[in-house]
């Protein structure tokens, strides 16, 4: 198991630690791993980390060899798993509402917008089907699904999803955009259009953000994520268990990133 606290300044007693227990990489069982749940509630947790409300305290577990520690206190659920004063909740809806109703300044970012909501369903599951498929009904679904996120972001001339600032939406949908942008590449060349510039432009600013870019799994164990899923599992080479990490966060060049 790694650790890596989030410093935010202030050690202060009175500011109540919670630890995020996250999947790690599947390729070196140290560092951040694929998982979106992990990759979400880690950015909830990293911004109210930077607004002082609380101290954040990430620990990575390997769940191909998982330390005897981990196998006594959780038996099989696997991470996320958010600790707070040594209650351990489990599930993925539970720490939602627990970071919402529980945690210091979490009910800011939980916004109710049911519009917004609707409009991100669902699209996680469109590259699932068409990492499976590969074929042009599954291409379309997801690109009608992107246009409308970009038609949204156009029409509201926001920064993010809801307003100018980040909300629990962005960051389900951030990590999610990112795993279409880097698995889509690497098993379908697929790429999202340079004509889509509003949604280029969130993804700009979402690269900008620390809760973002300290919380994001590199390329490399997105594509071993969706490697592992294929039918056998593709094993990986050893070169590519030996490469540096890297981390895609440019965009093409030409697309304005003025709103």
């Amino acid at each position: 198991m790694a650790d890596d606290a989030i410093q935010n300044g202030n050690n202060h007693a009175d500011i109540p630690e919670i630890e995020l227990i996250i999947k790690a990489s599947t390729i070196d069982g140290r560092r951040k791993g694929a998982c979106l749940f992990c990759q979400e509630y880690f950015m909830d947790l990293y911004l109210l980390a930077e607004l002082k409300t609380i101290c954040l305290k990430v620990t990575t577990v390997d769940m191909q060899k998982p330390p005897p520690d981990f196998r006594t206190n959780f038996e099989a659920t696997p991470p996320p798993i958010l600790i707070d004063n040594g209650l351990a909740v489990l599930e993925n809806e539970k720490i939602e509402r627990h970071i919402m109703k529980n945690v210091p300044g979490g009910h800011n970012l939980f916004v109710q917008d049911k519009e917004v909501a609707t409009l991100i369903e669902n699209l996680y599951s469109k590259l699932k089907l068409l990492l499976l498929k590969k074929d042009e009904v599954s291409t379309n679904n997801l690109m009608s699904h992107l246009r409308k996120i970009n038609a949204h972001l156009e029409r509201n001339h926001q920064r993010f999803l809801t307003g100018d600032t980040m909300c629990c939406f962005d960051c389900e949908l951030m990590p999610r955009l990112q795993h279409i942008r880097v698995a889509g590449k690497y098993f379908l060349d697929f790429n999202i259009p340079v004509e889509m510039a509003a949604l280029w432009r969130y993804m700009y600013h979402m690269y900008q953000l620390d809760a973002f870019t300290q919380s994001c799994p590199a390329d490399q164990d997105i594509i071993n994520h969706y490697k592992l899923q294929q039918v056998g599992g593709m094993k990986m080479k050893k070169h590519e268990e030996l490469e540096t990490p890297t981390f895609t966060t440019s965009i093409p060049v030409g697309v304005s990133v003025e709103d």
